[in-house]
């Protein structure tokens, strides 16, 4: 699963990593303990009124998916993660699978290994600098309470795809981020594919990510702590 990650780059460095058309204002600070229901960034295109190619939109949403026909978003635990073996059947998920892909940016994200004394926080990362980019999910669910024309009226909320981590990485956890390659950004976030098939062949033409693990210090687990030193290693004796 995806439980933490960090987004420690710049807005400056996503906008031209990820070639961005537009940006909204109030993005969240960097981050290196990102944590279920906080406010992330979220990269998504949308077709604009006029004929032509998508606007690509760098974006704010909460972090645990909201399913638009759900009544109270309060109840029951946030939808933080979704599999790829069944997004496209879940009811949670599968109008949002076809129609609102987006991208979830991040440097690394935590996992925690079992190991004989306790659980171990790992940081996992990729082999370079660049910002890997987690394949998500994003849904509108309005709020009754307010007018139409309310500017809250409609949360925008996202969960991170997860898929069966590699041999590689399947000591620490059995599940991964379905991690998308560069020359995959386009076709994921394209409006115009929604067919069903389509977008399965497109989740299984991603590859394994190649991910470097790096065990990390206890204080990682507390929402409270962040900073760069969270992801500073730590060497046994």
């Amino acid at each position: 699963m995806c439980g933490r990650f960090v987004v420690a780059g710049s807005d400056q460095d996503l906008i031209d990593l990820f070639d961005v058309d537009f940006v909204d204002r109030f993005l969240p600070v960097p981050s290196y303990n990102v944590a279920p229901t906080d406010t992330v960034r979220l990269l998504l295109e949308r077709l604009d009124e006029a004929p032509g190619d998508p606007i690509r939109r760098l974006t704010t949403a909460r972090w645990g998916l909201v399913p638009s026909w759900m009544k109270d978003p309060k109840k029951g635990p946030p939808l933080i993660n979704a599999r790829a073996e069944t997004i496209l059947e879940k009811p949670s998920f599968r109008n949002a699978a076809s129609r609102r892909r987006g991208i979830v940016m991040a440097n690394g994200y935590y996992e925690w290994e079992k190991g004989p004394e306790g659980k171990i926080p790992t940081y996992l990362h990729g082999e370079t600098e660049d910002m890997l980019a987690f394949a998500a999910l994003y849904e509108y669910w309005p709020d009754p309470a307010l007018p139409e024309d309310h500017p809250e009226k409609w949360l925008r909320s996202c969960t991170i795809i997860t898929t069966t981590a590699s041999d590689t990485l399947g000591h620490i956890h059995d599940r991964t981020p379905l991690i998308l390659p560069a020359d995959l950004y386009s076709d994921w976030l394209d409006p115009r594919l929604t067919a069903a098939a389509d977008v399965q062949a497109l989740m299984d033409a991603i590859p394994e990510p190649t991910l470097v693990p790096r065990v990390v210090g206890k204080a990682v687990g507390s929402v409270r702590n962040n900073g760069p030193q969270l992801i500073d290693p730590v060497h046994s004796a």
